[in-house]
C-alpha cells in the first residue's frame, strides 16, 4: 500500500498522507515518499499548486514512536535530520503555492509541517498541539522557528511548553494558521483555494514565497534591496506582461505561470 496518495486535479497537485490506521504517524518509509512526491510536483510544469491534506481520521500524529524506540532504528538526531527536516525545507522552497488542510489530530511534528505550508485551512473540530512537552523533547519539523514567528514569542512558548490541545477556531484567532474552515467544508475549500492560486501568475508568488523565506533573517535595509532585485524578475515575466495588457484592455488576465 503507498503510503503518500497522488492525484491531479486541473493543474492541482494533490498529496495526501496515507497511513490512516496510526493516525498518519510518520516513519522513514512516508517521509522518504511525501519527500519523492513534494520534488516531482516542484518538478512538473503543469503542476502550478499543491494541496497537502491526510487520509482517514486524521492528518497527522507526528511521529511514529514505535519507530523511535526502536533499538536497531535511527536515533533520534537522524529521525529529525532525514526525516523531517527535507519535508520543511521542500514545502518552503516549492516554486509554487503550497495549501494544506487540517482535520482531526495535528500533533508534534504533523503539526508543523502543517505549519510550513503558504496557507494552512483547519477544520473547526481539530485538535492542534505541540506535543513535544509530554515526552521530554523540544518542538521539530520547523517548530522552534515558525511558532515565535507566527503567534509570537510568550504564545510560542504557551503552545509549546504547556502542549495544550487547541481547535481550529483557537488556531485562526491565533493567527497560527490562514483560516478555520466548518469540517464539511474543509476538503472541498482547500481544493478551491488551491486551483484558485494555481490560476494566479505562480511566479510572482514563488517569488513572494522566496522574499518571505529570506525576510526572516535580513535587516530592512538588506531586504528592500532583495525585493527591488526580485521585482525586476517578476517584471520580466509574461505573467507581469499579461497583467498589465489585461488591466488596459479591461478583460480578465490568462496567467500560465511563465
Amino acid at each position: 500500500m503507498p503510503l503518500i496518495l497522488t492525484e491531479t486535479k486541473a493543474a492541482v497537485r494533490v498529496i495526501s498522507l496515507n497511513r490512516p490506521e496510526l493516525i498518519n504517524a510518520f516513519n522513514r518509509a512516508m517521509a522518504a515518499e511525501l519527500q519523492s512526491a513534494l520534488a516531482d510536483a516542484a518538478a512538473d510544469d503543469q503542476i502550478r499548486a499543491v494541496l497537502l491534506k491526510g487520509e482517514g481520521r486524521g492528518f497527522c500524529s507526528g511521529q511514529d514512536l514505535a519507530e523511535a524506540i526502536d533499538p536497531n532504528g535511527p536515533a533520534i538526531q537522524e529521525i529529525v535530520e532525514k526525516t523531517y527536516n527535507p519535508i520543511v525545507l521542500a514545502l518552503r522552497s516549492m516554486p509554487k503555492p503550497v495549501v494544506c488542510a487540517v482535520h482531526g489530530v495535528a500533533a508534534g511534528a504533523g503539526a508543523n509541517v502543517a505549519l510550513a505550508a503558504d496557507l494552512t485551512l483547519s477544520a473547526q473540530s481539530a485538535s492542534w498541539v505541540q506535543a513535544f512537552s509530554k515526552i521530554g523533547l523540544i518542538p521539530d519539523s520547523g517548530g522552534t522557528f515558525m511558532l515565535p514567528r507566527l503567534v509570537g514569542l510568550q504564545r510560542a512558548a504557551g503552545l509549546c511548553m504547556l502542549a495544550d490541545k487547541i481547535n481550529g477556531e483557537e488556531a485562526e484567532r491565533l493567527g497560527l494558521i490562514w483560516k478555520c474552515l466548518p469540517d464539511d467544508v474543509l476538503f472541498s475549500e482547500a481544493l478551491a483555494l488551491a486551483d484558485r492560486l494555481s490560476q494566479m501568475p505562480t511566479q510572482g508568488l514563488a517569488l513572494t514565497k522566496q522574499a518571505f523565506n529570506e525576510g526572516l533573517n535580513q535587516s530592512l535595509q538588506a531586504q528592500l534591496q532583495r525585493e527591488a532585485l526580485l521585482q525586476a524578475q517578476a517584471a520580466q515575466s509574461h505573467d507581469h506582461k499579461e497583467g498589465v495588457q489585461a488591466f488596459l484592455e479591461k478583460r480578465k488576465p490568462n496567467f500560465n505561470g511563465k
